[in-house]
């Protein structure tokens, strides 16, 4: 959750990350049921193609808590060869490691090379605790960035380690919980070893909010799944709707056999405006079908930020009105607002380490860059001689608000409760066909997203297996 003018902290985690998690454990359910599998250890050059930018070896080369006289070994978790495929969880990693590529060719940290050592855990609980013991025990990294995890269940020996975990995607609830994992969202919790505030996470409005105001909907639709994990979320999403006065339709389809031509005719029946949902992107593409043959007329499909790529000309194919009121909402700038220097060095980090990644570009690259220079700056502030795990974490625990030179709405990580109203702002892009000469693109809706805030409603919600 977001407090103050422009700040963004994060049990912001809250319904972001719940999203994010939800569409990937809906899409998991489709394919096997459960994740799987063991961890595998990938060196920077089975990642990226180019060679390591140093292997530590050679003069000065003991390492303390990851760190030589030449070098600062970083650890990566992706599950990349999830069920899923390699782009659902891979964007953060390639972020990152550009980010980490580009520095290094212009001299590294205060004369150190980043050395990356990234994991792919497949996905699968088991998997991840061999990566992280991996990394820490026998790679000895110094500490975390760009991880995109779907099951961080070694997170608890991360933090038993004090290893810092920068700026790592919220997929599941281990950002919420433990105190030396830094969300890329920031945090206002006390991540003592509990849930949120003991088992309880808080969530604004403001998404809703700007749809109201900005768009004038006041009628909304929820989609959900008859499957748990999407009926929780599809009732958060209906709590905080009608918080800001909408009227909501929910629309419950069979897990197994969705009809979304029903949901789309009765939607129609209601005079839904905007519709926001609890499934997967798959189900997404269905719908959005289904809703243009049914003729309706939305001011605007809600989206994730995870779904903030340039694929949506492939899963909307069949749905060009519902495609081109799709938003996505995000709490940093857009990776096609290329006029602002933290964007254009991004993608011409991303043009000369991963060319062909251009069609698969998302938000979830920028969230890994983001990451690695959050780390960076940390690390800058020690200076040369004091480059210490206690030192960075002294800075990501400090009250400074964090804004990642222009990327991110300002954040920090200092505890702090919610009331009952809070100020938050965030940024919005549309997707339209006519966008980048006809190719189609995200454009940005805000003139300022940090400026772009409202006063909501604060919700409260149990955590996921909270009780």
């Amino acid at each position: 959750m977001r407090t103050g003018s422009g700040g963004r902290n994060g049990t912001s985690g809250g319904w972001r990350a719940e999203a994010a998690w939800l569409g990937c454990c809906l899409a998991l359910v489709f394919v096997l049921g459960t994740a799987a599998g063991c961890g595998t250890r990938l060196p920077a050059s089975a990642f990226t193609g180019q060679a390591t930018a140093g292997d530590g070896g050679g003069a000065g080369s003991a390492y303390v808590e990851g760190v030589s006289a030449t070098t600062i070994k970083v650890g990566m978790i992706d599950s990349i060869s999830s069920p899923l495929g390699a782009n659902a969880f891979s964007g953060p990693g390639y972020g990152a490691q550009a980010y980490f590529d580009a520095l290094n060719a212009a001299g590294g940290v205060d004369g150190r090379k980043v050395v990356v050592d990234q994991c792919d855990d497949a996905g699968g609980g088991l998997g991840n605790i061999q990566c992280v013991h991996q990394l820490i025990d026998s790679d000895q990294v110094f500490a975390f960035a760009g991880n995109s995890i779907f099951d961080y269940a070694g997170a608890s020996y991360v933090s038993a380690k004090d290893v810092p975990d920068i700026g790592g995607e919220p997929i599941d609830q281990a950002y919420d919980q433990y105190p030396h994992l830094y969300s890329i969202y920031g945090s206002d919790e006390p991540r003592d070893g509990t849930v949120g505030f003991d088992g309880t996470l808080y969530s604004s409005t403001e998404i809703y909010a700007y749809f109201k105001q900005k768009l004038g909907a006041h009628v909304a639709a929820v989609v959900e799944y008859n499957q748990p994990d999407s009926i929780n979320y599809g009732q958060m999403e209906a709590a905080g709707l009608r918080a800001e006065g909408y009227t909501v339709v929910t629309e419950q389809l069979d897990f197994a056999l969705p009809d979304f031509a029903a949901a789309a005719a009765d939607m129609k029946a209601h005079g839904v405006q905007v519709v926001f949902d609890a499934i997967d992107t798959t189900g997404n593409g269905a719908l959005c079908t289904a809703l243009d043959q049914a003729g309706v007329n939305l001011i605007a499909k809600v989206t994730t930020p995870q779904s903030w790529d340039q694929t949506v000309p492939t899963t909307y194919a069949n749905a060009p009105k519902c495609r081109n009121v799709l938003y996505a909402t995000s709490d940093e700038l857009s990776y096609e607002d290329t006029q602002y220097p933290v964007i254009a060095a991004f993608r011409a980090a991303m043009a000369k380490y991963f060319p062909s990644r251009a069609p698969d570009l998302s938000m979830w690259e920028l969230d890994g860059w983001a990451s690695a220079q959050w780390l960076t700056d940390a690390l800058r502030s020690c200076g040369s001689s004091d480059v210490t795990r206690k030192c960075v974490e002294a800075y990501m625990n400090g009250p400074q608000l964090y804004d990642g030179h222009g990327l991110l709405i300002p954040t920090s990580f200092t505890v702090a409760k919610p009331g009952a109203t809070t100020r938050a702002c965030l940024n919005l892009a549309r997707w339209q066909d006519s966008a980048d000469g006809g190719h189609g693109g995200w454009v940005t809706q805000v003139a300022n997203m940090d400026t772009n805030c409202f006063t909501v409603p604060v919700l409260a919600f149990k955590a996921s297996g909270s009780g």
